[in-house]
């Protein structure tokens, strides 16, 4: 996979990028990055690691189904990064605005979202979608 650019847009090789963290070989060091392979994540269809980086608390409750439904049947055309707070490698906590564009049903979506980090023994861990 050497050479081929990253699905989350940042504008790095996806062996140099994201798959470390998707093949469980490295931990992102800051909010950013895990947000970063965790739309990695759905671009391709590795649904466990989306379950593994959500907030511990609500592991149990992850809809592994559906996640897995809504991730094949969209076409993930794009990612930026709007706006980050706090999230890096000294940081307990952060939050990343960002638009992920997908094409679903022949229409093209922007899902954005406020999304809360927080880190835990040293791991970082999706928490949930904010108000903006």
């Amino acid at each position: 996979m050497s050479g081929e650019g990253c699905p989350c847009g940042s504008g790095k090789g996806f062996d140099l990028c994201c798959e470390p963290y998707l093949a469980g070989k490295a931990l992102p060091e800051t909010a950013e990055a895990l947000m970063r392979s965790r739309y990695s994540a759905y671009v391709r269809q590795l649904i466990p690691y989306l379950k593994e980086t959500l907030w511990p608390k609500y592991q149990p409750s992850f809809d592994a189904q559906g996640t897995a439904r809504w991730a094949a049947e969209s076409h993930w055309t794009g990612l930026s990064v709007l706006a980050t707070d706090k999230g890096g490698p000294a940081d307990r906590d952060g939050t990343v605005l960002f638009e992920a564009k997908y094409l679903s049903a022949g229409k093209l979506h922007v899902h954005r979202e406020l999304s809360r980090f927080r880190k835990k023994s040293g791991r970082w861990y999706y928490v949930e979608a904010m108000p903006e």
